[in-house]
């Protein structure tokens, strides 16, 4: 009865398409409800190496949105946000899932330890695809995360789950115009 009650006053009082938690066999790692034990969202785009790109972190009524305008020039065309200030250990987990809004466009999903290579940090990453206007659960398999240094593909290393470091979502798709990408929550599966 308790959780009926509780489900129905969730419903009723939720933002439209924004769900309470993930499935019960995940582990919930965000919700975006202005937690202060929640880490902060920061930007990091292709101005870094003179690209042009914009984009950044907005958390409201419950969810993050990553938005700007992805620009080609100067070599540029990646926008990118990450977590700062907190560690985390996946090493229990198969793979990391987000229900997400998007517009249609390929994001991937970014770790990084501190593993470096020649000084730089490793990042890996895995893409996933979005449907425009449509709130959908997508799962991101740790096994299929690609280690790469300044967009340049690395052999290695394996991936340390237990020494996660940053966790980011980044847009890089080559094609310029504004994107948009909303987070309801992310979890450890």
């Amino acid at each position: 009865m308790r959780i009926a009650l509780f489900l129905a006053i969730f419903l009723l009082t939720s933002p439209v398409g924004a769900t309470a938690t993930p499935e019960p066999a995940m582990t919930p790692l965000f919700s975006f409800e202005s937690n202060a034990d929640e880490p902060r969202w920061v930007a990091v785009n292709d101005g870094v190496m003179g690209g042009r790109s914009r984009g950044g972190p907005e958390v409201e009524q419950g969810v993050l949105t990553f938005s700007g305008v992805l620009s080609l020039e100067n070599n540029g065309g990646f926008s990118s946000v990450r977590t700062v200030g907190r560690d985390f250990d996946f090493s229990d987990a198969t793979a990391v899932v987000l229900r997400v809004r998007g517009d249609g466009r390929r994001y991937q999903l970014r770790l990084a330890t501190d593993a470096r290579f020649r000084g730089i940090t490793v990042s890996y990453g895995g893409e996933f695809a979005t449907e425009a206007g449509q709130w959908t659960e997508v799962r991101v398999p740790l096994a299929d995360l690609r280690p790469s240094a300044h967009g340049f593909a690395l052999q290695g290393p394996p991936l340390d789950a237990s020494r996660i470091r940053e966790l980011g979502l980044l847009i890089g798709d080559k094609r310029e115009g504004p994107f948009r990408l909303e987070v309801d929550w992310i979890a450890l599966e």
